[in-house]
């Protein structure tokens, strides 16, 4: 049974940074990847990397401010957000694929984690 389970979501100010952190048990993954959610919205991509860890792809609203890395030795990958804003705020969910590269769908992804809410206040 595949289990991914999320921590570090929380509250902060506008400006301020979170680290999300992502861990994998049961299975053998390639690429791994963040979406969110926000209340009203539809569930969007936020960055995913290549089971290597040497490519990755992120959403443009993100670019520059987030950062997305994985640990292979620790079975985890980590999402570093700067520079948060109140749009950033929604639940955040790990997600893992059997498929090759930095998909970017959410329907390449097979297994999702439990989400952890991010709120950025103004």
């Amino acid at each position: 049974q595949v289990q991914l389970v999320e921590s570090g979501g929380g509250s902060v100010q506008a400006g301020y940074s979170l680290r999300l952190s992502c861990a994998v048990r049961s299975v053998s993954t390639y690429a791994m990847a963040w979406f969110r959610q926000a209340p009203g919205k539809e569930r969007e991509f936020v960055a995913t990397i290549s089971g290597s860890g040497r490519a990755t792809d992120y959403t443009a609203s993100v670019k520059g401010r987030f950062i997305i890395s994985r640990d292979n030795t620790k079975n985890t990958m980590y999402l570093q957000m700067n520079t948060l804003k109140p749009e950033d705020t929604a639940t955040y969910y790990c997600a893992a694929s059997t498929y090759l590269g930095v998909p970017t769908t959410d329907s390449q992804y097979a297994y999702w984690g439990q989400g952890t809410q991010v709120t950025v206040s103004s």
